[in-house]
């Protein structure tokens, strides 16, 4: 199981929406924020992100809680995300480039670039039907599986 812990900001009936802080990645290793990865970092900002998951934990709003979600369930959503539309860019443009071939013309790759954009096109609209469906699948729900006790809640630490 894959976790990560944030604070309860709203229940919206079995769902808990949980604020999660994004951690750096700087600092942990030789090149210290010399990195490309640094730089997107400083440009994106550092900011927080809203999460909808399970209360299974019972949580209430401002209470710091652990989310968990499985690996085999991360693992599938992010085939999906990045193979799928990839899949259809691809399958698209070479769908167009024989199509074009087959109808004698000398507009093949302005072919090849329309079946492209209709594949990821289409790519898009089947992750849009995937990510509704997952919605009501367990293993690809984030889960509120544990209230922090004891934790306190929006102190600054030290630089």
């Amino acid at each position: 199981m894959i976790e990560e812990s944030g604070v309860v900001v709203s229940i919206e009936g079995h769902y808990a929406r949980v604020r999660i802080e994004r951690r750096t990645v700087c600092g942990g290793c030789a090149a210290n924020g010399a990195c490309g990865t640094s730089l997107i970092e400083r440009f994106f900002g550092r900011g927080s992100i809203q999460v909808e998951a399970l209360n299974q934990a019972q949580a209430s709003v401002g209470e710091r809680v652990m989310l968990g979600i499985s690996e085999q369930g991360l693992l599938s959503a992010s085939f999906a995300v990045y193979f799928v539309p990839l899949a259809g860019l691809l399958g698209g443009a070479l769908a167009g480039e024989a199509l074009a071939g087959i109808a004698e013309g000398g507009f093949a790759d302005a072919a090849a670039l329309l079946g492209a954009v209709l594949g990821f096109a289409l790519a898009l609209l089947w992750l849009r039907g995937y990510s509704a469906r997952s919605r009501t699948r367990p293993e690809q729900q984030a889960v509120v599986y544990r209230v922090e006790r004891g934790v306190p809640v929006g102190i600054p630490t030290a630089p």
